[in-house]
């Protein structure tokens, strides 16, 4: 008796991973799943898709992502992604994880069960990502534990703390044991590090990198044995100059990542089909673009069931209309085509805490010679500059030096009650007067601002607490702009739609206050100018914090 399946498609070019080749056959699907990828099989087709003329793809596999960047819940963001090919991302919640602690962790995961996209939770590794740092919770690996009963949890994301890998922590090193004993693996996180030090996260257990930024640093981690995610974020954009990395012999070890992406590049640029496009455009082939994207993402992260067209795959796949362009006609997610967005809402979130009084008092900085470390902000990169420069001093206090471009930062403690309000100074945010203030400052996430007057910055914080959190543009008389992050203070309860919408005011808003449009994304970068475990200069709300020497040092040089 001839055997019936739901569908076949005909007529295409059929990426072969294992060939990485294309090849013009026939994928021939039943109950979710590949059965067959032979131009001729003796089945019955329930439908018959002719794809003359186009090619297919596996779906496309984020390899890394914080969810929560792109500040829409899990639910709207599985909305875009699927319309850009991907159909699976493995993801760290560690945002909203630093935030809420394991009810953050499982609000992320409850609510990315209304979306088709896979989502594969890595378990934080780091919250906080030092011991110093304060943010709203702490996670030890007992905390973890139970969670790898959830069968969206696929293992250990990045270990970011390199210190406790190498002094061998108990905990740092019972959340690897525990990631490894439960059949999964562990992230890496080597920003700055050598080559020696990458066998000591190698010893450990750690298995990937995405913060390469240069193609000697993404060899040195191939030669350790490390699966290398080359990333292409809203910030971090290091496709470009990391992809010469990659050849015909070493390409098995190396993915595609955004890291961190907001809503609106991701509406506007894409997800990992940008990351395929910007390979293709420097000289990769497409199989093989394709083939980074699909298999060795699935590979690296042990998922099994993806990753390939062939039998007894997951039947998740991308049809291109050119696949040079990376122009996707359709994806489909376990054997269905994504036509329209589900009709979803984002789930409630209780947990959200967003405390400050600051006053115009706690954003004084005194100085006496002017003589000063600075934040040196690079474009499209979270690394900083350690600048040293003289700056003017008006009744002994720091008033902004708009013809340098040094403004005042501050970063002021939300979780506790502390009162903590950390102030230093930054160059790069070009802004000619007023202020921004987010409550998305990685990884602690307490309130970052930055601006021309005491009085538009506190003007900007004041507006989260009203909103009870987001992100503000102000002047010292009024708001300009806000994007509410009610969940959190990290993620809107609008549609994807809305949620872009807002944020392209505020960027509007901004370059208002700008002499010429900002040419990087203020907002992220600013984010990520509170994170210390990346070089080079941070600021917490303890104040100013040098990462190479690994401790606080002052403001002003004496």
């Amino acid at each position: 008796m001839t055997k019936t399946v739901d569908m076949v498609i005909t007529g295409a070019q059929v990426l072969n991973v294992f060939t990485r080749e294309f090849e013009l056959t026939s994928l021939w699907i039943d109950q979710g799943h590949i059965i067959s990828n032979l131009k001729d099989e003796p089945y019955q087709a329930r439908q018959h898709v002719d794809a003359t003329g186009q090619w297919v793809v596996p779906g496309l596999i984020d390899a890394h992502v914080h969810m929560e960047s792109a500040m829409v819940a899990p639910s709207e963001f599985g909305k875009v992604l699927l319309k850009h090919g991907v159909t699976t991302v493995a993801t760290d919640p560690h945002e909203l994880a630093n935030v809420a602690g394991v009810a953050g962790i499982k609000y992320l995961i409850d609510d990315a069960r209304q979306t088709l996209l896979d989502v594969c939770f890595m378990l934080p590794s780091s919250v906080p990502c030092v011991p110093f740092d304060d943010n709203g919770a702490t996670l030890h690996a007992a905390d973890l534990r139970p969670l790898y009963a959830e069968p969206e949890v696929h293992g250990l994301a990045e270990v970011m703390d390199y210190g406790a890998v190498a002094r061998g922590d108990a905990d740092t090193m019972a959340k690897i044991h525990d990631a490894l004993a439960h059949g999964y693996h562990a992230d890496g996180h080597a920003a700055g590090l050598n080559a020696h030090q990458l066998g000591v996260m190698r010893n450990a257990g750690l298995d990937t990198d995405h913060e390469c930024t240069t193609v000697t640093e993404a060899l040195e981690r191939v030669k350790a044995g490390m699966w290398v995610f080359l990333r292409e974020g809203t910030v971090e954009r290091d496709v470009q100059a990391t992809i010469g990395a990659v050849t015909e012999a070493n390409a098995g070890r190396f993915a595609f990542c955004t890291d961190d992406k907001t809503i609106a590049d991701l509406i506007t640029e894409g997800s990992i089909d940008y990351n395929v496009k910007l390979a293709i455009a420097s000289g990769i082939r497409p199989a093989l673009a394709y083939t980074m994207a699909s298999y060795h993402a699935a590979k690296a992260h042990r998922l099994n069931d993806r990753g390939s067209l062939t039998p007894g795959q997951l039947a998740d796949l991308v049809v291109l209309t050119d696949v040079k362009k990376v122009q996707i006609a359709r994806t489909m997610k376990n054997g269905t085509w994504i036509t329209t967005a589900a009709a979803t809402q984002p789930l409630p979130f209780t947990a959200t805490r967003l405390h400050q009084q600051t006053t115009l008092a706690d954003l004084k900085l005194p100085l006496t010679t002017g003589n000063v470390n600075v934040i040196g902000v690079q474009p499209n990169h979270i690394e900083t500059d350690h600048l040293v420069k003289q700056v003017p001093v008006v009744a002994g206090e720091f008033q902004a030096d708009l013809t340098q471009d040094i403004l005042k930062m501050v970063v002021v403690e939300r979780h506790h009650q502390t009162g903590r309000v950390g102030v230093g100074l930054v160059h790069g945010f070009q802004l000619q007067q007023g202020a921004v203030a987010g409550s998305v400052a990685h990884d602690a996430h307490n309130i970052v601002a930055v601006g021309t007057s005491d009085a538009a910055i506190l003007q900007a914080i004041n507006q989260l607490t009203k909103t009870n959190g987001g992100i503000a543009v102000a002047t010292t008389q009024k708001v300009l702009a806000t994007m509410p992050l009610p969940i959190g203070g990290l993620l809107s309860t609008a549609s994807y739609r809305v949620a872009a919408q807002q944020l392209a005011a505020i960027k509007v808003a901004y370059n208002q206050l700008c002499a010429t449009p900002m040419t990087f994304d203020p907002f992220i970068t600013l984010s990520f100018l509170t994170l210390p475990v990346i070089p080079t200069l941070k600021l917490t709300d303890r104040g100013l914090f040098d990462y190479d020497q690994f401790k606080f040092i002052p403001v002003e040089r004496h």
